[in-house]
């Protein structure tokens, strides 16, 4: 399984744009040297939930300052945007980059975004889908035309072309929303999921659409993320995961349109029916002790049937320190078990973490 970072760039008090940044490509730079497989950026406008307002720009910029990391969107909400131009800044990335771009889309989810940039939000899922069609037309580095529902392009090549063919592509789904899935399935394009359910609830999308993917032009592969934080204290681990409740009461208000955006900043409140801690420690975080987050990690696995996962160590108001102590404990202590020809359970690898698990049992 690959194992790489998100970086969804927040700030509940709203801190300067330069630190958000400076913080972003130094938990960049640190995957890279930790062995992480990937890095994920998000789209996000207008609001203090994400400073990473143009995903393109930024990992250009970490193109720069990195060598073997892959390079991904999670994820460019495709109908902001004409998907000529997304083609375009795609290409320019994997082109910079040496080939390790990683293009995620979605549709978005927070219409507080459409209104301010003035596009409807639909749920015209054949539209959608066109778009997805002309982006990877375009990204195909040869002349193409196109004539669609929405979309009608003459002979049209696009600079620069990316050096990979094909450019990977991963579209954001719900697992149980079939004629998604199979549809995605059916351009052989990746998956992202899972990343709101309870971990007991996980859809295993190999198995439940296996005839969709056993007819697939190519390997599916399926990708989930979640918060994380590793210490040696449980207690530790306890505490910061409170931070995440900022995250989810931001995205959720967002998404359920229920607070409102007030100087840029979402407001956040307790939701109704929102989990305890204890439930958000067990169903929606891999969180606490190296080995508790390896049983939750394999819980994830399990459920999911996931070839990449993703980990969001940054949420809340937590601090660039425990960022960065919670990534290099997470790659020295539980990401080796996970890797091709890893060590399976036989770990911890030092004896404060075997007595770290042993208390927590």
């Amino acid at each position: 399984m690959d194992i790489g970072i998100f970086l969804l760039m927040q700030s509940p008090e709203g801190a300067a744009s330069r630190e958000v940044y400076a913080r972003a490509v130094r938990s960049a730079r640190l995957a890279e040297s930790l062995g992480f497989s990937h890095l994920w950026v998000a789209e996000h406008h207008f609001i203090n939930y994400s400073y990473s307002s143009q995903p393109f720009v930024l990992l250009a910029h970490i193109a720069a300052l990195t060598e073997r990391i892959r390079l991904g969107t999670a994820i460019v909400p495709l109908p902001l945007h004409n998907p000529l131009l997304v083609a375009e800044q795609a290409a320019a990335v994997d082109l910079l980059s040496g080939g390790r771009l990683e293009l995620g889309i979605g549709k978005g989810y927070q219409r507080f975004q459409y209104e301010r940039l003035g596009v409807e939000k639909s749920d015209d899922h054949a539209a959608y889908e066109e778009a997805i069609d002309l982006l990877r037309r375009a990204l195909g580095g040869r002349p193409f035309s196109f004539e669609g529902r929405r979309f009608a392009v003459p002979e049209t090549l696009i600079y620069p072309q990316p050096l990979q063919d094909p450019v990977p592509v991963w579209a954001a789904v719900n697992s149980t929303v079939a004629p998604a899935v199979e549809a995605t399935v059916a351009r052989g394009i990746n998956l992202f999921s899972g990343t709101l359910e309870p971990i007991s609830k996980l859809v295993d999308m190999r198995r439940r659409y296996a005839d969709a993917f056993a007819a697939a032009p190519g390997a599916i592969r399926i990708g989930t993320q979640r918060p994380v934080y590793v210490s040696e204290s449980e207690a530790e681990a306890r505490v910061v995961a409170e931070e995440a409740r900022w995250n989810a009461r931001a995205g959720l208000s967002l998404r359920h349109e229920i607070g409102g955006v007030t100087g840029g900043r979402v407001e956040t409140a307790p939701l109704p029916g929102e989990p305890s801690t204890d439930e958000i420690l067990a169903e929606h975080m891999v969180v606490g002790t190296p080995e508790q987050c390896i049983r939750q990690l394999e819980r994830i696995l399990a459920g999911s049937g996931a070839d990449l996962f993703n980990g969001n160590f940054c949420f809340g108001a937590m601090t660039q320190d425990q960022v960065e102590r919670s990534m290099r404990l997470f790659a020295e202590a539980v990401m080796p078990v996970f890797r091709p020809g890893g060590a399976g359970r036989a770990r911890p690898c030092r004896p404060e973490h075997a007595r770290a698990a042993q208390g927590s049992e």
